[in-house]
């Protein structure tokens, strides 16, 4: 047999059992509702960007299922993601959508967490996200150097220990030394919002493509402003905006920033399934939900609504989570004491 007789067999054959898995699927899906759990509250970021795949990703699953979005938020999403790996039926039929940072939480052992990251089946993200501060002019400070001769710590909206936008205040005054004062017990973005526009806080910092999506009339207006990016290498977007790195002195504050900061904001946004979920119901929806990121109506959707799309795969996901857990043990005892 010749290789291209061997080759045309074995693509044959290759497409006779992916079609198989397509009708065997069909019957699991069709007639039926999945649900995508979000972990914070409606109108934040989160649920924006669940909103929208919600809206596309049906057309490219068998069976064509309805998909809707339902909102189950406390503890930084914690609840979710718990109700993710212990409740939810490894059927295909619940998504998870939880903040990328627990897994980092897990790692440091924080209270609360009855999962293991390891074990969710990461079907991916939709966008590597860029950690941004951004604070009200009525605050007063509206760029790095007000911030830093600030006489007053500023106050900093968050969900809470474990929530990505009060680490991310914590880090900046621990290890950054920035005159910060961390306020928790927000439910999410959409609440922090809020209370900068009340002057309850100066603002928050959580992640840009979020930022520019509910505060987009605040930032055009020049209400708003992004004073500091929390990110490897700068957003083309806020190519005038200081890095957060360049403030580390040290090696082990760059280490802190990058293990705290930067990994967790690559992997903000997963979507998963509970564990034991089917291989191929966990294939179908992985491929489901890339050819969504590819669907030209879902991306006209998203710059409609001004949503960043970078997408990274379950399988990329998942090797970025199992290097959360070969962190060196003296660094995960530095974040915990900063963090916890």
């Amino acid at each position: 047999m010749n290789r291209r007789v061997y080759f045309m067999i074995t693509a044959t054959v290759s497409l006779c059992a992916f079609s198989g898995a397509l009708y065997a699927a069909q019957p699991a899906f069709e007639g039926k509702t999945i649900r995508i759990v979000v972990g914070f509250s409606a109108g934040g970021g989160f649920d924006t960007y669940s909103r929208a795949i919600a809206r596309h990703m049906s057309k490219h699953i068998p069976g064509n299922p309805t998909i809707i979005v339902e909102n189950m938020t406390g503890a930084g999403s914690i609840v979710a993601a718990n109700y993710l790996y212990r409740i939810a039926k490894p059927d295909g039929l619940t998504i998870g959508n939880f903040h990328g940072f627990q897994v980092l939480n897990q790692v440091l052992g924080a209270s609360g967490i009855e999962f293991d990251a390891r074990k969710f089946e990461w079907l991916g993200v939709p966008v590597q996200d860029t950690g941004a501060c951004a604070l009200t002019r009525a605050s007063g400070i509206t760029n790095l150097e007000q911030w830093r001769a600030a006489k007053q710590p500023v106050k900093l909206g968050g969900v809470g220990p474990g929530d990505a936008s009060y680490g991310m205040a914590r880090v900046l005054k621990e290890v950054l030394g920035l005159p910060v004062q961390p306020i928790p017990g927000y439910k999410g973005t959409a609440e922090i919002r809020l209370a900068a526009e009340s002057g309850e806080v100066a603002g928050g910092c959580w992640q840009w493509e979020s930022i520019k999506v509910i505060w987009r009339k605040a930032l055009d207006a020049g209400d708003v402003n992004l004073v500091l990016q929390l990110v490897a290498k700068p957003n083309p977007e806020l190519a005038k905006v200081p890095l957060a790195a360049s403030l580390a002195k040290t090696e082990e504050a760059r280490l802190l920033l990058q293990a705290a900061v930067h990994d967790p904001n690559s992997i903000t946004r997963p979507y998963s399934l509970p564990p034991g979920t089917p291989k191929d119901r966990v294939q179908l929806l992985q491929k489901a939900f890339l050819d969504t990121m590819k669907d030209p109506e879902f991306l006209a959707d998203a710059k409609k609504a001004q949503m960043d799309l970078d997408p990274v795969s379950g399988e990329e996901v998942e090797k970025t989570v199992a290097r959360f857990f070969q962190l060196d043990p003296a660094l995960v005892a530095k974040l915990r004491e900063i963090l916890r």
